[in-house]
């Protein structure tokens, strides 16, 4: 079998393997650490598991890398950006499988992405076309009579340019929305990265509070730099989309390939913005002030954020120091 035939057989079918190991446990179950690494969760007893990770399996086991078992085990990893878990049985999430999203935007998303653009649209008839960010912004001019008045022109003009009839409104309305329900992931990625800035703005204020502080002041300085790299990447990436949607004809006259971009954009952000999610809760009622539950916080913060912004070899000294100092857990195996 060719290795074209080998990935698309993996993709189309559920977590399987051909391993004895895996058979041997039937139950096994696909997670993440806290740290964000792979492992696979193994119930010796009720009281007592093993965690293995992906790299040991396939050491212990003898898996080729080039082997259908290993191709699976790269398929769960991958898995595990878009899903909490995955055990065996189960269907591989459709982001790798059909291309569709795994979880669905809000009403309220789709009606900003198709708001936004439609008076792309009207801003193009006038010849003063751009993108609009602020939501508050877009809501108003909606609602605005006068853009109302030059909608029909502009849907009219639309499907001109696209070769159809001027009152054709229909047609290009339906791209709109082919287009806008693609966008409305974006949004939604918009309003986790509105509450990952939140978070920044206190982290910021607590780099202040902590300022004369010998014992915090280094770990609140770490936080405040690592999260300005990171809102500065996420804000690249959402600048990245914007310039790429930013000419309205040019989206409706070359559907199929701005929507493979929507998508990858919209994969790339979900996986960055997911683990966020836990994070942001328990900041939205964090008050900026000093006391020993908000040192904790910031120190837990430092630990998600240096792995991922951090300069890699500083990282990984800093990560071989915390495995020496590191103590074997009670009730489970690791390898």
């Amino acid at each position: 079998m060719s290795e074209a035939a080998i990935q698309a057989s993996i993709d189309s079918q559920p977590v399987e393997f051909q391993h004895e190991f895996f058979k041997s446990f039937p139950e096994v179950y696909f997670r993440k650490t806290e740290d964000g690494d792979v492992v696979a969760v193994v119930q010796l007893s009720p009281t007592n598991e093993a965690v293995m990770s992906l790299d040991s399996i396939r050491t212990q086991f003898n898996i080729p890398a080039d082997s259908p078992d290993s191709k699976m085990l790269n398929k769960v990893a991958e898995s595990l950006h878009y899903v909490n878990g995955i055990a065996m049985g189960e269907e591989l999430p459709p982001e790798l499988t059909t291309g569709e999203p795994s979880w669905q935007p809000t009403d309220r998303h789709i009606l900003i992405a198709r708001q936004r653009l439609t008076l792309q649209l009207v801003t193009w008839v006038t010849g003063d076309e751009h993108i609009f960010t602020s939501v508050e912004q877009l809501l108003m001019l909606a609602e605005d009579p006068r853009t109302k008045k030059n909608i029909a022109r502009a849907f009219g003009d639309a499907a001109v340019q696209l070769g159809l009839q001027r009152e054709d409104h229909e047609a290009v309305i339906i791209q709109i929305e082919t287009i806008a329900k693609q966008l409305s992931y974006v949004e939604a990625m918009r309003d986790i990265f509105e509450a990952v800035k939140g978070i920044d703005d206190k982290v910021q204020e607590f780099r202040k509070i902590y300022g004369s502080d010998q014992i915090m002041s280094d770990t609140s300085n770490q936080v405040a730099k690592l999260s300005q790299i990171c809102i500065k990447e996420f804000e690249q990436m959402f600048d990245q989309v914007d310039a790429q949607t930013s000419e309205v004809m040019a989206i409706l006259k070359n559907i199929a390939n701005q929507i493979n971009f929507i998508r990858k954009t919209r994969d790339d952000l979900y996986r960055r913005l997911r683990p966020w999610e836990g994070i942001c809760l328990k900041w939205k009622s964090v008050y900026t002030i000093k006391d020993n539950e908000n040192a904790e916080k910031l120190r837990a913060l430092y630990r998600f954020l240096a792995p991922r912004y951090m300069v890699v070899h500083d990282w990984v000294l800093m990560s071989k120091l915390k495995m020496e100092k590191s103590k074997p857990i009670g009730g489970t195996l690791r390898w």
